[in-house]
């Protein structure tokens, strides 16, 4: 009897606790419903202001709004549509950097040490028979690793700024130890509509595929023997304006056109007025998940100093196969055409150079290159050749070393008109400081 009414009191103190515990959470529900409630009705009160906030804002006279700024300007460069308030001038004074109106400034320095099987007063006097002579009394101008030995090469100083809501300016100067050239000087519009890009002053052109890159940008130290060949060691860089449209088609296309002042004396050189044209096509599409292929057509006319014209026809193309995040294999290849005419008719020359480089990581990269001259005037050799080799070393992003092999048979000496070749070791630097652009791969 006893231990039933033990079992009967513990049944009803254990009840008695549940609906204590019951009650206990229903109350604490219901004072998290009430203050739910409480915060929605402050949201909605919240929202309401803001509706009203921005509803005067739209109906306050003011004059009209600039166009839209492009998303990479900077916030310190960018133009308000109206004359800022007592509150946001002085925000402005608290918060105002001078250094965000500062261009961006790069400093590049290139040099190296070279060892080559002809002497530098010999070297001086080479020229590639067909395409350019040796004139004692108008040597050809060698810009880069003239000596055996020693050479500092230049120092680059490049300036960038966005001067508005449409415009970016940019200069570069060369610095030499004997010179001071100003390499390029040009604005670019930021704002045209429908995919147009506007470029004003003094620019490498964007014909062929490496025109427009910069001597510490190339692959290889020295430049491809057809560019040489056609355009000088100087390429096409010229004043002038330039034009280009970004076609809006789900494949990458650009198609532009340039006119120039014409002063490259290679293949033009008549600047009694502008009397140079370019245009090309460029596109590139993915191939699978890893591949790019990137492709372009070139044609530049203009006149040379013998007052007709000359026609300079490019095709290049270029696949970059991506291994992992920092390894790939990039092969390029590129065919230039030259049609020249003059009162006893006409020079046509061609060449090309195919190149394979390949990226092992972020610090190493080797690649070979073939250059050929395989179309010349009659009587001049069709068989000049150049094979390169080069092993490259990034320690760091903006510092590279690269050593380089290089065995010619395209060039001759002097006035005899006798091609030798030479072969040619060199051990190169360059040295990238401050903001400086991404080139092209």
């Amino acid at each position: 009897m006893i231990k039933k009414y033990i079992a009967l009191s513990l049944a009803a103190s254990v009840s008695l606790f549940a609906q204590s515990e019951l009650e206990e959470v229903k109350a604490l529900l219901a004072q998290q419903i009430k203050l739910t409630k409480a915060l929605q009705k402050r949201v909605a009160a919240l929202e309401k202001e803001q509706q009203k906030a921005v509803h005067h804002k739209h109906h306050k006279k003011k004059p009209a709004a600039p166009a839209a700024q492009p998303e990479d300007v900077a916030p310190a460069q960018s133009y308000a549509a109206e004359e800022p308030s007592a509150d946001v001038s002085q925000q402005t004074a608290q918060t105002f950097d001078q250094k965000s109106f500062l261009p961006d400034i790069a400093l590049i320095l290139d040099g190296s040490a070279v060892g080559r099987s002809v002497d530098n007063s010999t070297y001086e006097t080479r020229y590639i028979p067909g395409f350019s002579s040796y004139d004692p009394a108008n040597v050809a101008e060698i810009p880069f690793n003239k000596n055996r030995g020693f050479n500092f090469n230049y120092a680059e100083l490049a300036l960038h700024s966005t001067v508005g809501p449409y415009f970016d300016a940019d200069a570069i100067f060369h610095l030499k130890p004997d010179a001071f050239e100003i390499e390029e000087a040009y604005i670019t519009s930021r704002s045209l509509p429908d995919g147009l890009r506007l470029k004003l002053g003094k620019f490498r052109s964007e014909f062929g595929r490496i025109n427009a890159i910069h001597q510490h940008a190339w692959r290889f130290t020295a430049q491809p023997l057809v560019y040489e060949a056609l355009l000088g060691t100087e390429g096409i860089n010229d004043a002038g304006a330039q034009l280009q449209w970004v076609l809006p088609t789900d494949t990458y296309v650009m198609a532009g056109i340039e006119a120039l002042q014409g002063s490259n004396d290679i293949s033009f050189g008549n600047i009694e007025k502008n009397n140079l044209y370019i245009g090309y096509l460029k596109s590139s599409v993915d191939v699978g998940d890893t591949s790019t292929l990137l492709g372009g057509l070139s044609i530049a006319h203009g006149k040379n100093d013998t007052g007709h014209t000359t026609d300079i026809y490019g095709a290049d193309l270029t696949l970059k196969i991506a291994l992992d995040s920092y390894s790939s294999i990039a092969w390029q290849s590129e065919l230039l055409y030259r049609d020249k005419k003059h009162d006893a008719g006409s020079d046509n020359q061609a060449g090309f150079y195919t190149q394979l480089v390949y990226q092992y990581n972020q610090n190493w990269a080797g690649g070979v290159r073939y250059d050929l001259l395989f179309k010349n005037l009659s009587g001049q050799p069709d068989n000049l050749d150049r094979y390169t080799a080069m092993l490259e070393y990034k320690p760091f992003e903006f510092t590279k070393f690269r050593l380089q092999y290089t065995y010619d048979r395209s060039q001759a000496f002097g006035i005899d008109d006798k091609r030798k070749n030479t072969s040619e070791l060199l051990l190169g630097f360059t040295i990238e400081a401050g903001a400086h652009g991404a080139h092209a791969f």
